[in-house]
C-alpha cells in the first residue's frame, strides 16, 4: 500500500509541473514571438520481481515476468518553435521573421542571444535596439536626417534622406539558424541563447539557404493556442484529480487493515 501511495505522490508532482508550464503559456499569449513549451514525461525505474524470460521450470520459461513501476517525472520541456500569426503594425520599426532564424542581439556582458522579438527602437545614438535596449547585431545605425527606413525582405536596410540625398543602404540585417531549435536555453526577456544541444549559429542573409525572411511593419504574435491550453489544463487537472484519489484508496485499505487487523 505505501508503495502505490508513492507512485500516486510522483503522478501528483509531474502534473503540477505540467500545470506550471500550461499557465506559463497562457501567460505568454500577448507576448511578441513567444514561443509555448511543452512538457515531456517518462516512466521511473522499474522493480523487477520476476525476470522475463526465467525459467519457470525445467521445460517452460516465463513469458513476460513480473515488473512495478515506481511512477512518472517530467524529464523535459521543449520549446515548440511554430510559426505565430503575422500582426500588421505599420510601423517601420517592428518586423516579423516568416520562416526559420533569430535576430541576434547583443546583450550588457558582451555575449550573444537571439530572439524572434522584432519590435524594435531607436537608441539615443540611432542604433536600432530592442525593447530591453539591447542593440542588435550587425549594429544598424538610423542617420539622424532620415525621412524613412525601408526594411527589405533580405534584412537590406535603406534611408530617404530628408535632406534630399534619396535612397542610401545603411546595414544588412542577418539572421541565426540553429541545427536544433528546441535545444536554445530560454533566459527571459524574450531572449534564447545557444547551448551544446543547439549547436552553433548558422549566420545567413533572410531568405538564403533555408533562412526565413524579414517582414517590415509586421510582428509575430505568440504561438500559444488558448483552447488547446485550456484542453491541456482540464486534462491535467483531472490526471491530478485521479492521482489524489488512488493516494485515498490506498489510505482507505491501510485504514481497512489498521481498524480490522
Amino acid at each position: 500500500m505505501d508503495a502505490s501511495m508513492w507512485v500516486a505522490k510522483t503522478g501528483l508532482t509531474a502534473q503540477s509541473t505540467r500545470m506550471t508550464v500550461i499557465a506559463n503559456n497562457l501567460a505568454n499569449v500577448n507576448t511578441t514571438g513567444f514561443k509555448k513549451d511543452r512538457a515531456m514525461f517518462e516512466d521511473l525505474l522499474y522493480q523487477r520481481i520476476v525476470q522475463a524470460g526465467a525459467q519457470a521450470d525445467v521445460n517452460s520459461q516465463t513469458p513476460t515476468g513480473l515488473m512495478l513501476g515506481t511512477g512518472t517525472r517530467v524529464v523535459a520541456t521543449e520549446k515548440v518553435h511554430s510559426q505565430g500569426n503575422m500582426i500588421s503594425t505599420e510601423n517601420a520599426f517592428d518586423l516579423a521573421i516568416a520562416g526559420d532564424g533569430f535576430l541576434a542581439v547583443q546583450q550588457v556582458d558582451g555575449t550573444i542571444a537571439y530572439t524572434r522579438d522584432g519590435s524594435l527602437k531607436l537608441s539615443g545614438i540611432g542604433s536600432l535596439v530592442t525593447s530591453s535596449g539591447e542593440t542588435i547585431v550587425p549594429a544598424i545605425i538610423i542617420p539622424q536626417d532620415a525621412a524613412s527606413v525601408t526594411i527589405g525582405r533580405d534584412g537590406t536596410v535603406t534611408a530617404q534622406l530628408a535632406s534630399g540625398g534619396g535612397a542610401v543602404q545603411i546595414g544588412q540585417l542577418q539572421l541565426s539558424r540553429f541545427v536544433n531549435n528546441a535545444g536554445l536555453q530560454a533566459i527571459g526577456r524574450n531572449l534564447l541563447i545557444q547551448t551544446n544541444a543547439s549547436g552553433e549559429p548558422i549566420v545567413n542573409i533572410p531568405g538564403d539557404q533555408g533562412t526565413g525572411i524579414l517582414m517590415q511593419g509586421t510582428l509575430e504574435a505568440s504561438n500559444v493556442n488558448i483552447v488547446e491550453e485550456m484542453v491541456n489544463m482540464i486534462e491535467t487537472q483531472r490526471a491530478y484529480e485521479i492521482n489524489s484519489k488512488a493516494i485515498a484508496a490506498a489510505d482507505g485499505m491501510l485504514k481497512f487493515l489498521n481498524n480490522n487487523l
